[in-house]
């Protein structure tokens, strides 16, 4: 499909075909797509799917457009509209925009990370108690997503003493874990062996809500927050910002695509700048250094 072309119900049944969308995922697709092409529509934004399907703007309709909507709506939304992004020949430009992106879960509290400590060491059942920990030593010490947590092994964590080593599943990227977590992260990884460390067993282990549904059935007091691998990971990713890690290992690690990803979770840190400009000047310098 030419990227180009006016958009109309003609083309969003080609990009539909393109996409190889059938059935009930294409019937979503059309809502989805439909309420995309009123929100830009209603910012001036041409009805072109080269415009249409540009990330930013995607983005945008995520966080400004679904404002009503539960944060497991926005992200089906999301992934509907970047998987057929994905399938234009050309590749979507990235422009600038006037829409703030989505911010990033707040951090744990030291206060709220000593209360989720011992709640996931206090829950009753073992497996229940191994994979809530696995969540959060793998959240906080490796700043690993969801689907990154399903997928790891035991033998995927490495190391000895304090020098800790995660190997994310299917990825290049290795992600060293922070002293004060290593000895936790290598007991857990001796008794998964081979084993997936969370849940292990015969789940269906790539259901959207795995996680998110393990985790709300977790004993635990009302007013402890919920465990979230979300502010579990921008736990992580923030901590390395207050220490000062350099930002181009910081975005290597954390699995990021560039530097200006950060800010989202800089405007959790105190003293750290947290505009895009700031950012790249920040790398910068360090970088000449």
């Amino acid at each position: 499909m030419d990227a180009r072309v006016a958009w109309s119900e003609a083309c969003l049944a080609a990009l539909l075909d393109q996409a190889e969308m059938e059935g009930r995922s294409r019937r979503r697709a059309v809502v989805v797509v439909r309420r995309l092409v009123s929100f830009a529509s209603a910012q001036g934004i041409a009805p072109v799917p080269g415009q249409l399907f540009d990330h930013d703007v995607i983005e945008a309709f995520c966080v400004q457009g679904l404002t009503g909507c539960s944060s497991s709506t926005r992200g089906t939304y999301r992934s509907v509209l970047d998987t057929l992004a994905a399938s234009l020949h050309e590749v979507p430009p990235r422009r600038g925009t006037p829409f703030p992106g989505a911010r990033a879960p707040a951090p744990y509290t030291p206060w709220q990370r000593a209360e989720l400590v011992a709640m996931v060491s206090a829950q009753p059942q073992p497996a229940a108690r191994r994979s809530a920990l696995a969540m959060w030593w793998c959240g906080l010490g490796a700043g690993l997503r969801p689907g990154e947590l399903v997928a790891l092994r035991g033998r995927d964590i490495s190391g000895h003493g304090a020098s800790v080593v995660v190997r994310v599943p299917g990825l290049r990227r290795r992600v060293p874990v922070a002293e004060r977590h290593a000895a936790a992260m290598m007991e857990m990884a001796r008794h998964a062996g081979d084993d997936v460390v969370f849940r292990p067993g015969g789940a269906v282990r790539h259901y959207k809500n795995f996680i998110n549904n393990f985790a709300r059935h977790l004993v635990a007091d009302p007013a402890v927050p919920r465990l979230s691998m979300g502010r579990c990971r921008a736990s992580f990713i923030c901590d390395h910002l207050a220490a000062g890690t350099a930002l181009d290992e910081l975005v290597a690690i954390a699995g990021l695509c560039e530097v200006e990803s950060l800010a989202r979770y800089a405007r959790h840190v105190e003293g750290v700048c947290h505009s895009k400009a700031g950012l790249r000047a920040r790398r910068d310098g360090e970088r000449r250094r």
